[in-house]
């Protein structure tokens, strides 16, 4: 029974990693308005993968792993009217929570077609780790760029026995570059790429590798509230998995993603909404699950002020 059952052989410890593939998407890189605002995004992901071998003298090994995710991030941030470096300053921080569940399954066949199996299962809720985050963005025309870093401070309860968490259980630092054509034809493109380093985790000695992912969002704006349009991603891991539990090779891990999306804007009194809807199907996984989630996110700001004739 602990052979049809080891921890999960994953990259990302367990296929989870600190980058959330698909959170940036069309609008990435234009500025906004000075002041505070708050964003809440929902998240919701199912996925799973599937590993198999077969014995030279005959029967076989396969065994199963689904994860099931429910997350709720929130992001206080604020944008300064000074400029910096030329550039448009935001600093913020995400807030999260959420649950996560996690089953295994495998099944061992004889070469005379015995077969053993097993499973288990594990779920786990509650205040997950805090993301502190800082951007630059400049804007020229219809051009809009951005750099930014983001840090991963693990705040989050982390079990490394358990199958479920909702902790990482390890530091890491992301920065990355985007770019967005905004065309007055109401046609956007944004890309947004950026490299995550993961340090080890003390519980377990296990340092992921270097992670590098582009986010995707292309739309066209029906009106000044409405627009719709695609999304994408591409998760690749570049650096080899170290130490603990990295025993059966370097486990690089990849992932890509693509769907729809639809957004609408709105002011009320003296705030501004913005509500995006985006989901994926992915695709082209290794050493990863594999799945679909999607995206709700609300957008809450000071609204901007009409200029005087």
């Amino acid at each position: 029974m602990a052979v049809l059952l080891p921890g999960a052989a994953l990259a990302d410890e367990g296929g989870a990693s600190v980058w959330l593939p698909g959170q940036f998407a069309s609008f990435a890189s234009v500025p906004g308005d000075p002041g505070f605002s708050v964003e809440t995004m929902v998240y919701t992901r199912t996925a799973s993968a599937l590993a198999g071998t077969n014995f030279s003298r005959g029967g076989g090994l396969l065994a199963g792993l689904s994860v099931n995710e429910q997350y709720v991030y929130l992001t206080p941030s604020y944008t300064f009217a000074t400029p910096v470096l030329e550039g448009q300053l935001t600093l913020g921080v995400t807030f999260s929570a959420g649950q996560s569940g996690a089953s295994v399954w495998g099944v061992l066949t004889g070469p005379g077609g015995r077969s053993l199996s097993a499973t288990s299962s594990d779920s786990a809720s509650g205040v997950s780790d805090l993301y502190p985050m800082a951007s630059l963005k400049w804007q020229q025309g219809d051009h809009n760029a951005m750099a930014y870093v983001m840090g991963s401070v693990p705040t989050g309860p982390y079990d490394p026995n358990r199958l479920a968490g909702v902790g990482l259980g390890h530091w890491a630092i992301d920065w990355g570059l985007g770019y967005t054509y905004l065309a007055p034809s109401g046609f956007e493109l944004s890309v947004t790429a950026g490299l995550t380093y993961n340090f080890v985790n003390p519980q377990t000695g296990y340092q992921s590798g270097l992670d590098g992912h582009v986010d995707l969002g292309m739309s066209y704006s029906f009106s000044e509230t409405l627009y719709a349009g695609a999304v994408a991603y591409i998760y690749n891991q570049i650096g080899p998995d170290t130490g603990g539990s990295a025993r059966l090779g370097d486990f690089r891990s990849r992932v890509a993603g693509a769907g729809p999306q639809i957004g609408w804007s709105f002011t009320g009194r003296d705030l501004a909404f913005d509500v995006n809807v985006r989901g994926y199907k992915e695709f082209a996984a290794l050493n990863r699950p594999e799945g679909w989630n999607a995206y709700l996110t609300l957008s809450i700001g000071a609204a901007p002020r009409k200029k005087a004739d």
